[in-house]
């Protein structure tokens, strides 16, 4: 059918119509985009136009390390040391006495142990609270709480009623699968983020123990074993420990009743103990473990101190030496090989001052308050330098920045 010339005018008029609504339409949606851009900027005084970034813009342009040094310089010296312990609670909720904790020494991180829990709701509910009131308004905390447990398997285990125990590390390692031992971990490690913890106290690292605490005697295949937990970890988003540095395979007395010495020499140490925590620093992320001291003497290094408080072991062989530059934390220094010799005043500030980033201690308030209290009062005092307290708490608050915390 023909199309009238009447009619062409019309669908011309009409188009012209539309192109000059969509016109509209552009200009506006371009002066709301301008309007918003301008919203972002601001005069300063000195009359200069500055851009002012959210502060997730500002995050993510940050390196890690950036965004640590940038919460550091605003905690108190209080602030700051309460990142530096770990405690132990009582109660299977939030009490008074773990809520002062939390408020008036700023406790960084609290390890949970069987009096802690009943069920796995109760478990959830309690973590949520001890770290919904670590960062509320009372407490005020800057960085969540490390929440830790034991869950090595075998003989010790937590929560065994509603938390599947693990085999014990012997046990995975006479299967002689390596792989084994990365599918435990990754199993423990996906139960343990169910209810909200993020740091577990395994794998054992200790080579021939007489207990079933070692997957294996021989030193390579240690470190194969743990290279495979440590993958299980990784893979679920949760903190290890290799336990018990630099090895307690050798010691013969029980570390929670008294001190036992490691009559090794350097050497054998270098070629047995140290293998499997040399291998993990040597391909593993520092900001994904911890290495945990124990309390036993080793002459050949240090002859009159625990490893816990040694600067020869601490210091000079696992940061200077080894070049680990993670988080190094105690054994409990209520276990008698520490306790029975030093007053718990002095105990965090001996640690600390050999190299430890967080001493633990795990059953007793007021042995906890003496912990704090010995180690702030030593910085207050220039005992521990400010350097120092910085150089550990950097370390802590960058672990939980990269975990996402």
């Amino acid at each position: 059918m023909k199309i009238s010339r009447y009619e062409k005018r019309k669908a011309n008029e009409k188009r012209q119509r539309m192109y000059l609504v969509l016109a509209a339409v552009f200009v506006v949606v371009l002066a709301i985009a301008c309007g918003a851009l301008y919203a972002h900027k601001h005069v300063g005084t000195d009359g200069a136009e500055t851009v002012a970034t959210t502060a997730a813009d500002k995050k993510k342009s940050q390196t890690l390390d950036e965004q640590a040094d940038a919460i550091i310089a605003q905690m108190s010296l209080t602030e700051k040391v309460g990142q530096m312990v770990m405690i132990g609670v009582h109660g299977t909720d939030i009490t008074d006495d773990s809520r002062s904790m939390l408020r008036q020494f700023h406790i960084g991180g609290v390890i949970l142990f069987d009096r802690n829990l009943e069920s796995a709701e109760q478990t959830k509910a309690l973590v949520a609270h001890l770290q919904d009131y670590a960062q509320g308004e009372e407490a005020h905390q800057k960085v969540p709480l490390f929440i830790a447990i034991d869950e090595e398997g075998g003989d010790v285990v937590r929560g065994k009623s509603f938390i599947t125990p693990p085999p014990s590390q012997q046990e995975i390692g006479q299967t002689g699968d390596p792989a084994q031992a990365g599918a435990s971990a990754e199993r423990t490690a996906r139960a343990l983020r169910a209810l909200g913890i993020n740091v577990n106290f395994a794998p054992v690292a200790d080579v021939g123990s007489p207990d079933r605490r070692s997957y294996a005697k021989d030193a390579a295949m240690v470190s194969a074993f743990v290279d495979q937990a440590a993958n299980g970890y990784e893979s679920e988003g949760i903190f290890y420990a290799l336990k018990h540095f630099p090895g307690i395979g050798k010691g013969r007395v029980d570390s929670h009743k008294e001190v036992s010495t490691v009559d090794a020499s350097k050497a054998t140490l270098e070629k047995e103990d140290l293998v499997p925590f040399r291998d993990t620093i040597a391909s593993r992320a520092p900001e994904n473990y911890f290495i945990l001291v124990s309390h036993l003497i080793y002459p050949a290094i240090d002859p009159d101190h625990s490893a816990s408080l040694s600067k020869n072991i601490m210091t000079d062989l696992l940061r200077n030496e080894m070049g680990y530059n993670g988080i190094i934390i105690t054994d409990d220094m209520e276990m008698g090989a520490v306790a029975n010799h030093v007053p718990y005043r002095k105990l965090g500030v001996l640690a600390v001052q050999a190299g430890a980033d967080i001493v633990m201690i795990c059953h007793e308030y007021e042995h906890e308050n003496d912990i704090y209290m010995g180690i702030l009062e030593a910085a207050q005092a220039g005992e521990i330098s400010e350097a120092q307290i910085d150089a550990s708490v950097r370390r802590i608050v960058r672990a939980k920045l990269a975990h996402d915390m």
